[in-house]
């Protein structure tokens, strides 16, 4: 890797999680459960500040054999649609290390969809990437990373992003796929269990573009809708046939407000 390789800081250590590496794994592993990991194909994680989502991130975590290869795919927070943007070369830091960028397979995916814009700026100020890593991390310390912000809204482009995925991850079988994506937004919590079920119900039932558009004809809030549906797109072409709930969830138990909550969900792909 060359000195000039871009480094992405943990910039939201110390504020949505914590910054200091003896206290973060602490609290990984409080918020891990012990069921037996197996392989998987994918993961549906949260995005939100530790204080509110960890619980419900590390359950689906815990629940899979985490591997070398990671492919974490977010929305788009802090930039304009529409934009597919990889972080294609040099690493990304947390507290817990540095993990390398997959320079080649970044290469390979930006020669199969040429679409695909190879930019750091998407990816700086965006969370939902980032508070991620620390729960992988604490289950393997030599990941290679792939990061994606995906806020693509045509159907045709995911489907093309997942088929390039599918192409440059199909000599890893192991690779794991990760969507990043929160539930509804700011809802009272009866309401946003209601879209969320509405939402959760495409999910479970494996149906990428049934998903997409159920969150936009009823306003679904789901802010990664669009990295779920390329996620669960390149599952299936990996041979994935399922998808399990592990945990719901919403702010309002941590906070007490139940009257503008945002939800949680967590989703095993095999």
């Amino acid at each position: 890797m060359s000195a000039a390789a871009p480094i992405r800081p943990a910039r939201f250590a110390g504020s949505w999680y914590p910054g200091d590496p003896a206290e973060l794994r602490a609290e990984l592993e409080a918020a891990a459960a012990a069921p037996d990991a197996a392989p998987a194909r994918a993961l549906v994680l949260p995005h939100a500040g530790y204080r509110f989502s960890l619980a419900t991130a590390a359950a689906a975590v815990a629940q899979v054999e985490v591997p070398r290869t990671v492919v974490v795919l977010c929305p788009n927070h802090t930039v304009p649609p529409p934009i597919v943007a990889l972080w294609s070369r040099g690493s990304w830091e947390t507290p817990l290390g540095s993990i390398p960028i997959d320079e080649a397979r970044c290469a390979a995916l930006l020669e199969a969809c040429p679409w695909i814009v190879a930019d750091t700026e998407a990816h700086v100020r965006e969370h939902a990437i980032e508070l991620i890593l620390p729960l992988l991390q604490s289950r393997r310390d030599d990941l290679r990373l792939i990061p994606l912000v995906v806020a693509e809204p045509r159907f045709e482009r995911l489907e093309a992003l997942a088929a390039g995925l599918a192409q440059v991850l199909a000599d890893d079988p192991s690779a794991l796929l990760i969507a990043s994506s929160d539930m509804s937004h700011f809802h009272d919590a009866p309401e946003a269990r209601r879209r969320d079920e509405r939402a959760l119900e495409r999910l479970l039932a494996f149906d990428p573009r049934g998903l997409l558009q159920r969150c936009l004809d009823e306003d679904i809030s789901m802010c990664g809708v669009r990295p779920t549906t390329a996620v669960l797109l390149a599952a299936r072409a990996r041979g994935a046939s399922r998808v399990e709930l592990v945990r719901y969830s919403h702010s309002g138990e941590v906070s007490g407000d139940h009257e503008r909550v945002v939800g949680y969900a967590s989703c095993v792909v095999r």
